[in-house]
């Protein structure tokens, strides 16, 4: 009756001491969020699922000394709690791994989405070798599993080929940093957003209207993309104008810079730092042509900045006078049906009403 009594206090304090342990660390967890380094976030919630559980298996495991067992049941009592806290170490190193590579993708990408392919193939590999140490404490050979297994590998590989190439396809794009989460991609088939996660099979995009596009990584890895967050983030972008030919060119390019300055202060995802221009280029049908280039922060911006642009460009241009034609054109009719160019010069002079065919542009 004795050592059932010791038994149940050593199971007793180990549950106890489980318990003060996991509150102690849950004040430490408190403390550790306000830190900036998230490694002690991840540690002690990695002790905090660990310690109140080994704990509790010291005290079953004491309690078990003091009992009258044999040598077998002792044995096989001391091999279960033996397995049981080495299947709690592994499922925390888990936990420890996956949190670790998702802090560092983080850190690297600068976005809140991770890589989640290489989290995946973490789990699996500290699973698998917890399980193959646990297999290996019960007394279990692993020998002939994992030669089975090498050998059902070839089969499940056959099997599985269109899965194992997204696999190798998304693992290739994440170790040759061509995309990583938070960039902005456009695919030769028209597909385009922001890199949200990869996966094991696919690839997530969001594009602007907030709309997930699912890409497997062995057709991304084979089609022609473009990044537009590398090697830059900031982009330049064009934006096409015009004025009338009876404009005064200097004036026209003063105001412009002017615009594009305030544009560039004021609005949000403007670079002020960067050299904005403005470069006549064409002789139109009824006004030159000009480009005018700006600098913005990222890809989305673009839409804001030359919005903001175009609406103060053309105050701007109708407060200083400065008009932009819209193309014109001249169509002469004759009343018999005839183009002017069909009626022969001595009708034109007997019908003098007749219509005069001007050049494209001329009013």
């Amino acid at each position: 009756m004795n050592d059932w009594v010791v038994a149940g206090i050593a199971l007793a304090a180990g549950i106890a001491a489980g318990l003060l342990l996991r509150l102690t660390l849950r004040w430490l967890g408190k403390h550790a969020k306000r830190t900036r380094w998230s490694g002690d976030d991840v540690l002690v919630d990695a002790l905090r699922y660990l310690l109140p559980w080994a704990a509790t298996i010291a005290g079953a495991a004491i309690g078990a000394m003091a009992l009258p067992l044999t040598d077998r049941v002792r044995g096989i009592v001391n091999q279960s709690l033996t397995a049981a806290l080495i299947l709690f170490a592994t499922l925390t190193a888990t936990r420890v791994i996956a949190a670790l590579i998702k802090a560092f993708t983080q850190a690297k990408t600068g976005v809140a989405g991770s890589a989640t392919i290489f989290v995946n193939i973490s789990r699996v590999v500290v699973i698998a070798m917890g399980m193959l140490v646990v297999l290996q404490t019960m007394g279990v050979s692993v020998a002939p599993l994992i030669t089975a297994l090498g050998v059902g590998g070839l089969a499940v590989a056959l099997a599985l080929q269109d899965t194992l190439a997204n696999l190798f396809a998304g693992v290739h794009i994440l170790a040759s940093k061509t995309i990583q989460p938070g960039d902005y991609i456009r695919l030769s088939s028209g597909e385009e957003g922001y890199v949200v996660d990869i996966n094991w099979r696919n690839t997530v995009v969001r594009n602007l209207s907030n709309n997930l596009v699912i890409i497997p990584n062995a057709q991304l890895s084979a089609t022609n993309m473009t990044n537009y967050t590398r090697p830059e983030q900031e982009l330049t972008i064009l934006v096409q104008a015009g004025v009338s030919y009876d404009s005064d060119l200097e004036h026209v390019e003063r105001v412009t810079m002017e615009v594009v300055d305030e544009v560039m202060a004021e609005v949000e995802g403007g670079v002020h730092e960067h050299e904005a221009l403005v470069r006549f280029h064409t002789f139109g049908d009824s006004r030159i042509n000009f480009t005018v280039i700006l600098g913005v922060g990222e890809f989305s911006d673009q839409f804001r900045i030359k919005h903001e642009f175009i609406k103060r460009l053309h105050s701007r241009f109708q407060a200083e006078g400065i008009r932009i034609p819209a193309p014109a054109r001249t169509v002469a009719l004759h009343p018999s049906g005839l183009s002017p160019s069909a009626v022969l010069p001595h009708q034109r002079e007997a019908s003098p009403e007749l219509p005069v065919m001007r050049a494209p542009g001329q009013l």
